[in-house]
């Protein structure tokens, strides 16, 4: 069956660890693509968004989302005993595979017990809602509830994973166990796909696809504008020591140091602002550097255009969004050598690629950028626009994910649970 084909789409289940969040509006992007084709999605996140929403397609999403630890713990008793009473059998198996994941896991012996009463949760709702399939985003713990719900009797389940999340300690996570399981599995890049082949059997190869994150017309539908001639960049992420930004406010301040003019927008939270805003009361770096948190869709367009470059100073990456982002709206990027970044950001092409952890090959980098004409930093944008409408356009991915989900098993009727 094509694609294109509408006549097996049916209902799916959604199932993140925290939906809708802030740093996650590819999820919501693929969510409202697969519904503009006709397919029914039902949203389902593990734990209570922590985040502000302050996205209004976001604060939608939230009203849609049913979160299976909303009434916690308690709130899981209930259907345990439901799904014990009426299959003994099938929960003393999936106690086992409990057992499986448990015995590698770094999250402790007894998190993957909870994993299987949100499992029982999330079986119950999907036997009422009538879901024919659950594709899970990530490879840690929504893909392990989504597949010890399968594993109760539930429907069949397939997951995306990103990048850092599966492949810093694939065993940890028993990343072959999911996939081995799964109908199918999607990486978002073709490094992923690789990432994806090493830790599973060449007989689960056919199940890996390539399934781009995609934009929608909020970035791919904006105008070109050429770059300021203001020397200012732009660093939108995740503050967290693997995203690298201490090194890139390093890499300013020896700059701003050597009397380069030079000004810096962070656009991002987490773990690390606290030290990064200490580190920038420094009167060096004071004036020049500016940590704004998050942001939301306008404002990093905003932030964005007023830049002349985005800069990614990643120590571990998949393929991220925001570099995406910056290419449709017709800014280069300066960015470290890991991951897939290479899928998107070709040298002198489209922007620049860096050694990461290096603050000297930062240096020479943005050096360049704060060198170059308006002309060509427009020139390397241009380019970089051409290459996300051609590979990451949010409707023709979601065309891609629908071909692969007509292929899963037909709804059954839903079991009174």
């Amino acid at each position: 069956m094509t694609s294109d084909s509408p006549t097996n789409h049916g209902r799916v289940a959604y199932l993140t660890n925290q939906y809708p969040s802030t740093s996650h509006t590819f999820v919501r992007r693929e969510i409202c693509a697969l519904e503009a084709m006709g397919i029914q999605v039902d949203r389902y996140s593990i734990r209570p968004f922590s985040e502000p929403q302050i996205e209004p397609a976001d604060q939608l999403e939230a009203s849609r989302t049913h979160v299976l630890l909303s009434r916690g713990a308690k709130g899981l008793i209930w259907p345990c005993l439901a799904v014990l009473a009426r299959n003994p059998l099938r929960f003393v198996a999936s106690l086992a595979l409990v057992c499986k994941l448990a015995r590698f896991s770094d999250r402790g012996f007894v998190r993957p017990f909870a994993w299987l009463a949100e499992a029982c949760l999330l079986k119950r709702l999907i036997a009422r809602s009538g879901a024919r399939h659950v594709h899970a985003h990530f490879g840690t713990n929504s893909a392990a509830v989504a597949m010890l719900a399968n594993a109760l009797g539930g429907p069949s389940y397939s997951f995306t994973s990103h990048g850092t999340e599966s492949f810093d300690s694939p065993p940890t996570i028993s990343l072959s166990l999911k996939i081995a399981r799964a109908r199918f599995v999607v990486a978002v890049s073709k490094w992923g796909r690789t990432q994806l082949m090493r830790w599973c059997s060449s007989d689960s190869w056919h199940k890996l696809h390539v399934v781009r994150c995609g934009l929608d017309d909020q970035f791919l539908g904006a105008p070109m504008v050429p770059p300021p001639t203001t020397p200012r960049l732009v660093c939108v992420s995740r503050l967290s020591p693997e995203k690298g930004v201490e090194i890139l406010v390093a890499a300013v301040e020896q700059l701003i140091l050597s009397g380069t003019k030079v000004e810096l927008v962070l656009v991002g939270d987490g773990p690390s602002r606290g030290s990064i805003e200490a580190r920038l009361k420094d009167p060096v770096l004071k004036n020049s550097v500016h940590l704004l948190g998050w942001g939301d869709a306008s404002r990093v367009r905003e932030e964005m255009l007023a830049a002349r470059a985005l800069v990614v100073p990643s120590l571990a990456e998949g393929l991220p969004v925001v570099i995406m982002e910056a290419f449709a709206l017709c800014r280069p990027v300066v960015a470290t050598a890991v991951g897939a970044i290479a899928e998107l950001v070709e040298n002198r092409e489209t922007g620049w690629l860096v050694a990461p952890g290096s603050p000297s090959s930062l240096i020479a980098a943005i050096q360049q950028v704060l060198a170059a004409s308006q002309e060509e930093l427009f020139a390397l944008g241009k380019n970089g626009a051409q290459r996300v409408k051609e590979r990451h356009t949010a409707a023709q991915e979601a065309r891609v994910l629908a071909g692969l989900l007509d292929d899963c098993p037909p709804m059954q009727p839903p079991e009174q649970a």
